[in-house]
């Protein structure tokens, strides 16, 4: 799931007053309120607005937020810790929030964070907390009921209560990453139970008494030939880790983003400018491909769209080989034109 910035939301900077908190929520509010602002995005900017107050005026909400670190803002996805997930948000409503938004509406990015500050998040089962009020065996996973603890030769399964350790997280990657023969250098963040304070937060100055860390890790991820998006690739090992010291695997799914290419499999299409001229007359184009600078011919009297296909130029095949780079012809004026050229341009007009 994606950070989100609440403080962006409000438009207030990390020292802001709670007045200016306040202040720019109410402005905002009212601004979005959907029975005021009839506009699509009405609705989820208001959402977005409540949840950034809900947290910002709760100095634990958001001494909690502040420690997860100024490298959340880089748009990272976000990794919950072990037990974070699944809380239920139904009958909550409190902090400033319309009567018509319940904190079922909270984002996920919300409920991984602050769900087990939530009263509906409690089970009836009675569970060690913190001097804060929330339960870090709920965060961090915790033995079943009557459990004393596990033996030098380990836990069996069937005294430790199943948490989900698996992290899936999505993997943008270039046509570049997919050509070459290298590893890429993936940055992780995640957030982690305190182990200077064991959790147990208050005055501890690792975790400014948040009870839990954030960290960054470097993961080298080869990329398979000829993968799809929406694929996954799985590191073993790699994802949380409970208090038995069971470690989940890592999930990365796919994601094609190139600003450069359009990818489709093992062919990639690249968009190129003409002017005018050049697409009446022709002419001759060098451009850079994954492959290296080569020279291609535009002939004459090339419309716009049209797609000039260069074999063998694209990304390589899990069979060997490489796909089609295909060049597609965009037609653009230029930014400058001199006089004389706007004279010849009105003489085609004529001719026209």
């Amino acid at each position: 799931m994606e950070y989100k910035d609440y403080y962006k939301i409000l438009g207030v900077d990390r020292n802001a007053t709670e007045a200016k908190i306040k202040s720019a929520y109410r402005k905002l509010a009212r601004q979005y309120h959907p029975d005021v602002n009839k506009s699509p995005d009405a609705v989820n900017k208001f959402k977005d607005i409540n949840e950034a107050y809900e947290v910002l005026s709760d100095k634990e909400k958001k001494n909690r937020y502040d420690s997860l670190g100024e490298n959340w803002q880089q748009g990272a996805n976000f990794t919950p810790p072990p037990g974070f997930e699944g809380f239920n948000f139904n009958n909550f409503n409190q902090g400033g929030f319309s009567q018509s938004f319940s904190g079922g509406d909270f984002s996920d990015f919300f409920s991984s964070i602050f769900g087990d500050l939530m009263g509906g998040a409690r089970t009836q089962r009675t569970r060690k907390t913190s001097s804060q009020g929330f339960s870090y065996e709920d965060l961090f996973g915790s033995r079943t009921a009557g459990q004393s603890g596990c033996s030098s030769g380990g836990c069996s399964s069937s005294n430790q209560q199943e948490t989900n350790l698996d992290i899936t997280q999505d993997l943008n990657i270039t046509a570049k990453d997919l050509m070459s023969d290298k590893p890429i250098n993936v940055k992780m963040n995640t957030v982690e139970k305190c182990m200077k304070c064991n959790g147990a937060g208050s005055v501890c100055s690792e975790c400014g008494g948040t009870g839990i860390v954030s960290k960054s890790r470097n993961l080298s991820v080869k990329i398979p030939k000829g993968v799809k998006e929406g694929q996954k690739i799985r590191l073993k090992g790699e994802g949380k880790i409970d208090n038995y010291g069971r470690k989940g695997d890592l999930y990365f799914v796919i994601k094609l983003k190139d600003s450069e290419y359009t990818i489709d499999g093992e062919n990639i299409t690249k968009t190129i400018e003409i002017t005018p001229a050049e697409a009446v007359i022709g002419c001759k184009k060098d451009i850079q491909t994954l492959h290296g600078i080569i020279g291609i011919k535009i002939p004459p009297e090339t419309r716009y769209g049209k797609i000039l296909r260069l074999k063998d130029l694209g990304l390589p095949k899990k069979t060997g080989g490489y796909g089609n780079l295909n060049i597609k012809i965009a037609i653009n004026i230029p930014k400058t034109i001199t006089e004389k050229q706007k004279e010849l341009y009105k003489k085609l007009l004529e001719t026209e």
